[in-house]
């Protein structure tokens, strides 16, 4: 089952998550279960509550909770005054805030594709690896091999900002020399793409009254599925990866692009049909994960500590902290006033998490939200914290705020320059 993953997976499933059933087997089927906080009380109310009558009671009065009858509704937890009743849920149900994750019949993993916004939070969660995502790995590793050593066609990498917090084992020009390494033509900086989506939501928001940001596949799928009357609010922007793809296929017809982030959603968003070429043809080629570019290095025995450091130069600051929460924000603030746009009503929203961001969605809907700017992140913390980092930790936003301060160009402005030269 995971080799058939890596192949691409179920080709029947149009969801980027699946899950191994045969691997979904380890976790306790949890639940509501009695704790040893029950006191045995004598007024029973989780029995009386019980539509049933799933709870009975041992020599010492305390209660258990036959599970043949149980149907999860939770009614003895909510009135047991003693909170001895609790409800033990999987990890994967756990990190699923959209609730798309329930059990079947085999009390194993099932997802509701029509809720699913593949953001991985369950992939990153399950213990057992009993939930992934699709791999286009060997559809990489074709694209390379095809390219002819980049003489056939031209094979871009398009490096998401977030990478400056991984592979902390070695340098980030190091990590450019080992993707040229495995036969990538040239490394570019999505962040450059996020100037260039910076520069035209800031505009974009000039010209309507409310606007939602579109750099997160994760963001808009929700909104899609659970929101979809705001949809109208969408930026009509490309995120950031399909921005500078568009820009080099427009500048080199004949070349392939592979995205690499920490972004699970990503690929699902390149199969959309917004994301085609004039000719209908892809603006991305392929996606892979931080995860399955180490995979690559390992396959290719490249030790990337070993190697000399190249350099990305392309992005401005702004640019890439788009990565981490609240990036966004601080970037169209910034856009608006290199235009001269700054007397423009900007009052924004930073959305960190998919709870966050449902929460401002729900008050839009109640016309209560005071912000008419939502920066929609669904992962914590933001890219940072995608399924396909090879690291979570709490530096992470910091060695993004470091990268972005080492940028040589310092304004959004000259950033995009750069394209038009």
């Amino acid at each position: 089952e995971r080799v058939k993953l890596a192949m691409g997976g179920d080709t029947g499933n149009p969801n980027v998550i699946e899950v191994i059933d045969i691997a979904c087997d380890e976790c306790p089927v949890g639940g509501y279960e009695v704790s040893d906080a029950c006191r045995g009380c004598i007024a029973h109310r989780c029995e009386e509550v019980c539509p049933r009558h799933a709870i009975y009671f041992d020599e010492k009065q305390k209660a258990h909770i036959d599970k043949s009858k149980c149907i999860e509704c939770g009614k003895c937890a909510s009135v047991c005054p003693y909170s001895a009743i609790q409800n033990h849920r999987r990890p994967c149900e756990n990190a699923c805030k959209i609730k798309a994750i329930s059990m079947n019949e085999n009390k194993a993993a099932a997802i509701d594709n029509d809720k699913c916004i593949a953001c991985g939070a369950c992939v990153y969660q399950c213990p057992f690896g009993a939930i992934m995502d699709k791999s286009y790995i060997l559809n990489v590793i074709d694209l390379i091999k095809k390219s002819e050593g980049n003489q056939k066609y031209k094979l871009y990498a398009v490096v998401a900002p977030s990478i400056s917090s991984q592979f902390t084992y070695a340098k980030l020009g190091q990590v450019i020399s080992g993707i040229k390494a495995l036969g990538f033509y040239h490394v570019v900086e999505a962040a450059l793409g996020a100037d260039m989506a910076a520069y035209a939501e800031a505009r974009e928001l000039a010209e309507k009254d409310f606007l939602t940001t579109s750099c997160c596949p994760a963001f808009v799928a929700y909104i899609k599925s659970q929101f979809p009357d705001l949809m109208q609010y969408v930026s009509h922007t490309l995120s950031p990866a399909a921005l500078i793809s568009e820009y080099i296929k427009k500048t080199d017809a004949a070349a392939k692009v592979v995205f690499i982030g920490p972004c699970t959603a990503k690929k699902a968003e390149y199969r959309e049909d917004r994301c085609k070429m004039p000719d209908g043809s892809p603006i991305v080629d392929s996606v892979l994960t931080f995860e399955e570019l180490q995979a690559l290095f390992d396959s290719r025995d490249i030790d990337i500590t070993s190697l000399g450091e190249d350099v990305l130069d392309n992005a401005s600051y702004y640019g890439r902290i788009f990565a981490r929460s609240g990036g966004v924000t601080d970037a169209i603030r910034q856009s608006l006033k290199e235009q001269g746009l700054e007397d423009t009503d900007f009052r924004p929203i930073a959305c960190d998490g998919i709870e966050e961001c449902r929460i401002a969605l729900l008050k839009k809907m109640k016309n209560v939200l005071p912000a008419n700017f939502i920066e929609g992140m669904a992962c914590r913390g933001g890219c940072i914290g995608g399924a396909g980092c090879l690291t979570h930790g709490e530096k992470n936003k910091a060695e993004v705020d470091k990268y972005g301060m080492e940028a040589y160009e310092k304004t959004i402005s000259e950033a995009v320059r750069i394209l038009n030269t």
